[in-house]
């Protein structure tokens, strides 16, 4: 069989299928995985336009980040140690409503996809103003995005008022449709941030569009009693009397929820969206993953954005999500290093519906797959490689990157963004925003 490129390397972990298969091979044509094999098969049957041999290294499928505001890389560290609400209110909008306009949605997407390719995220799911620029970028950098189509109850620069927000929306889905790699997603802000009458236009027009509604809920216990003051019930309440849990519904950071509350979400087939860096580091609270897991719910898992994490480090949450279950559960099976590398992967693909394409490495889907080099110092000797990945790996030992089978960040240097360009850029910005802050 002939094929366009065959990797070799000491482990290859599938996800979608259980355990970690050893001196095996990935076969890609066409941006396509079209075999998994052991090396020795691999040898003997396929011809390859490009053969990449690596020792000591583990594929794993893309990591997928759930939940990011990849602009906001240009607020990192602008109002670091504050509680949500103070973040928001008194540092984070401010500079939103004097600095967010096309130029810095470009820089700061751009930054972002740079930091996540060599980090090893091959997919993201966003939220922010000017999604179609997001998107240009994304497009640009070869990586696989879900842009969201913003809803909000305030003026901003993306829209004047609420039919603004909606005829953008419709109108950047309709440009993306043949987009191969961009995706949209409704993306009403939080319950707290968008009225009745907007939701439930979100709700019929994601039906008519077949979306995704990508949303903040129940982030905080403030959120939660705001909600019961201004409505009378709790946000989950709230949304499902407009019919909005579905298994649409992807609910980003939940650390407020009930047992009836987890029983209604699992029911009706809704997602969730774990950010466990950004909720202990705003003291937002914890999201009960085990019980939501237990209760047959998709977790997916997610950075945020950088002003609130401060990365976008898939590697490092995956290890923040697995100790903090255990710490929390008093339970060190909480969650094992499988399952969580499954909720950066195949889970934030289900999420996002689209697991037939990518989340596993498995022949038919694309070709999705990051080399992490476990022979360093740091990662020796390997008795697991999952464990070796979640636990003690860093982002700097990414080395490969393909996307579609593009080959995105081949041995640490990106190959679709200009690196020195784009740190140029956010240090322009980062002394016109600390001039003002």
């Amino acid at each position: 069989m002939q094929t366009d490129l065959l990797i070799h390397a000491d482990w290859v972990v599938p996800v979608e299928t259980p355990g970690v298969l050893a001196q095996h091979s990935i076969a890609v044509d066409a941006g396509r995985i079209v075999a998994v094999l052991p090396r020795a098969q691999a040898e003997a049957e396929i011809e390859a336009h490009q053969t990449v041999d690596l020792p000591g290294h583990a594929l794993i499928p893309g990591l997928v980040n759930a939940h990011t505001h990849c602009v906001m890389t240009l607020f990192r560290g602008l109002a670091d140690d504050l509680p949500l609400m103070s973040w928001l209110n008194e540092h984070i909008w401010p500079a939103e409503a004097r600095w967010v306009h096309e130029a810095f949605v470009a820089d700061g997407s751009r930054l972002a996809i740079a930091e996540m390719l060599r980090g090893g995220t091959t997919c993201f799911n966003d939220m922010y103003f000017f999604p179609d620029v997001t998107a240009r970028v994304a497009a640009h950098a070869g990586i696989r995005a879900t842009v969201g189509l913003i809803v909000i109850d305030f003026p901003s620069a993306w829209a004047a008022d609420t039919d603004g927000y909606f005829d953008r929306a419709v109108a950047l889905h309709d440009q993306l449709r043949n987009e191969p790699l961009v995706r949209t997603a409704f993306a009403p802000h939080a319950p707290y941030s968008v009225s009745d009458a907007p939701m439930k236009r979100v709700l019929r027009l994601a039906n008519e569009l077949d979306l995704p509604i990508h949303m903040h809920v129940h982030e905080t216990a403030a959120e939660v009693a705001g909600s019961i003051e201004q409505y009378g019930c709790r946000p989950l309440e709230r949304l499902r009397r407009m019919d909005l849990i579905s298994p649409q519904l992807i609910g980003v950071h939940m650390t407020q929820l009930e047992d009836e509350e987890i029983a209604l979400y699992a029911q009706n087939g809704a997602h969730v969206v774990h950010c466990p860096q950004s909720n202990l580091k705003l003291a937002s609270g914890h999201c009960p993953v085990s019980r939501l897991r237990a209760a047959g719910i998709n977790v997916a898992l997610g950075t945020d954005g950088a002003a609130s994490n401060n990365d976008l480090d898939m590697l490092a949450e995956m290890q923040t999500a697995a100790l903090l279950a255990k710490g929390i559960d008093g339970d060190a099976c909480a969650l094992p290093a499988d399952a969580v590398l499954q909720m950066a992967t195949l889970d934030g693909a289900r999420a996002l519906g689209i697991e037939r394409d990518t989340g596993s490495l498995l022949a038919g889907k694309s070709a999705d797959i990051v080399a992490v080099d476990l022979s360093q110092p740091e990662t020796q000797p390997v008795y697991h490689p999952v464990s070796q990945i979640v636990y003690a790996a860093g982002r700097e030992q990414v080395r490969h990157v393909w996307i579609n089978g593009r080959h995105v960040l081949d041995d640490r240097t990106l190959t679709t963004i200009d690196l020195d360009d784009t740190l140029q850029r956010a240090a322009g910005w980062r002394a016109k925003i600390q001039a003002a802050d």
